[in-house]
């Protein structure tokens, strides 16, 4: 699953052993009640995520636990996340790892509290690439950055700091030009 995400991923980070491995499509919900939820869907399934009403802001973050720079930039996002969520907005976490790496995508996400289901993306790679954004090139860390309504207004590729997330959401927030608007398509 995602293998091009997860070449181009290796190649900026640490070259992983699970990097050749075809995953099953499917994840399993399956564990401790305390466990965080993680849900096998569709590019259509996340980009409806996106666009479901009662978010003013959406950041969508693309990570994995064997990316290096994923799990440094992680806290910073979970902290923007319960930082602004009163003020609309909507984290949406995306793995990229594979199957057999689902107990330790737990582990990580109980460690930063989450509670929030994460979703494990589902079929074609390049239409996830082409979906988010057909710039991207599938390395990892990768967020998007949506209005209320589905509008890409900016992504970033690669860790970023708290601040200059926080200082997107807030320019979205207050109303304030990020960058040029593309809408999301599935």
């Amino acid at each position: 699953m995602l293998r091009l995400l997860a070449v181009a991923a290796c190649a900026a980070c640490v070259a992983c052993s699970a990097c050749g491995r075809a995953p099953s499509r499917e994840a399993s919900s399956a564990g401790a009640k305390a466990s965080p939820r993680i849900v096998a869907a569709t590019t259509e399934r996340i980009l409806e995520e996106v666009r479901r009403p009662g978010a003013r802001v959406v950041l969508l973050n693309v990570w994995a636990t064997w990316c290096a720079p994923c799990r440094q930039e992680f806290p910073d996002l979970t902290r923007l996340g319960r930082n602004y969520r009163a003020r609309g907005l909507r984290l949406v976490l995306v793995s990229a790892d594979f199957d057999d790496a689902l107990p330790a995508a737990r582990r990580f996400l109980a460690e930063h509290g989450v509670e929030d289901p994460t979703y494990l993306k589902t079929g074609d790679d390049m239409a996830f690439i082409n979906a988010l954004d057909p710039a991207w090139s599938g390395a990892l860390p990768a967020t998007f950055l949506y209005d209320g309504e589905g509008r890409r207004l900016r992504s970033w590729v690669g860790r970023q700091s708290y601040e200059t997330f926080e200082q997107a959401v807030r320019n979205a927030l207050d109303g304030k030009t990020v960058s040029d608007s593309a809408e999301v398509r599935s």
